[in-house]
């Protein structure tokens, strides 16, 4: 069986959201006949969203659909241990053309109290940013929820946040719990646990396309924040050079790395227990492992099977990706409950 895989490539999935800009058309995406494309979808598994493989000869079958057959050939035998037939991460690309809601997603221990199976913690990497597009990320100072909700109620909830002005290339982790937003004028990848669960604190007092304002949710969101302050900057300070890895963040969820590519590379996978994803954020570059190769431009990526011993990079010219895998060697082979497995990672995140 483990000989019949190959590097998978998914047919993208467009989201047309009140925010959402045109930036994707320039990357060779076309949305019509959607007015705008606010949220591309490079790799799911969310129910109802699933990712739709687009080479080879399981091309038209779903990512869950592939890890049913192929179990832990596909993603590691500890992850499908874990999740089974649900791939764990959820990979985008967000264009926003307005700013996004403020809001704050639930960590695994308040989502399943909840009735849902994860939290969110993810991570963003800007691909693009205008000059004046901003960011927040947490608060300025230790807040107590007595400030936070006054401040709400009265219109005063940006004096106590945190923002910062993004460059291309920078890197942000956003651990569940903290308030977060995206600002106009950015476009970023991103990548997360798989849950589609948004807890929106403020809009801006918008209105749709019929004058209706977007459900907030107060209560919610007030068991979720994480009210303590950024401590210097949000922004992930690290030193990418051409053709080296750079591990940009670690968590319990995902580990990812920037891969800044000149020339053809060759990289060693067998180390690795999981799945490898290249996610590409600029340029064009291919992938090749297990006798595919698989071509992808900014916006795409391509998924590793976790069997696989080796994988190259191949570029045009230059590109930049995005490695993404999940670090399994301290999991227990079958954690009966979510607590069990978290409980493995006191200290990493």
């Amino acid at each position: 069986m483990a000989s019949s895989l190959y590097p998978l490539k998914f047919l993208p999935l467009y989201k047309n959201v009140l925010w959402g800009g045109n930036r994707l058309r320039n990357y060779g995406f076309n949305y019509d006949p959607l007015p705008n494309c606010g949220e591309l979808w490079v790799l799911s598994s969310v129910e109802g969203r699933e990712s739709v493989i687009a080479n080879g000869f399981l091309a038209e079958n779903t990512i869950n659909e592939a890890i049913e057959i192929y179990m832990g050939d596909l993603v590691g035998e500890k992850v499908y241990n874990r999740f089974g037939t649900e791939f764990p991460l959820l990979l985008k690309v967000i264009d926003a053309a307005q700013d996004l809601s403020i809001q704050v997603h639930p960590d695994d221990q308040l989502a399943q109290r909840r009735g849902m199976p994860h939290g969110k913690t993810e991570m963003w990497y800007v691909m693009q940013a205008d000059p004046e597009a901003q960011l927040i990320s947490g608060f300025r100072r230790d807040t107590t929820p007595e400030e936070y909700t006054a401040a709400l109620h009265s219109g005063h909830l940006m004096d106590l946040l945190h923002s910062e002005h993004p460059a291309t290339g920078d890197v942000f982790f956003i651990p569940a719990g903290r308030v977060h937003a995206l600002g106009k004028g950015l476009m970023v990848a991103e990548i997360q646990q798989t849950s589609d669960c948004t807890y929106r604190i403020y809009d801006y007092d918008r209105t749709d396309k019929d004058g209706k304002k977007r459900q907030l949710h107060t209560a919610e969101a007030m068991e979720a924040i994480d009210f303590s302050g950024i401590k210097g900057h949000a922004v992930t300070r690290y030193n990418a050079r051409p053709n080296e890895t750079t591990t940009v963040a670690d968590c319990p969820y995902f580990t990812t790395r920037v891969v800044p590519l000149v020339a053809p590379i060759r990289k060693n996978l067998e180390q690795v227990e999981s799945f490898a994803i290249y996610f590409c954020v600029d340029g064009l570059a291919a992938v090749k492992s297990m006798e595919t190769i698989v071509p992808m431009h900014a916006g795409e990526c391509v998924l590793v099977p976790a069997v696989a011993d080796s994988v190259e990079l191949f570029c045009e010219g230059h590109a930049k990706l995005l490695e993404i895998t999940i670090d399994t060697s301290d999991w227990k082979d079958a954690p009966s409950t979510e607590n069990d497995w978290m409980a493995q990672f006191v200290g990493r995140e």
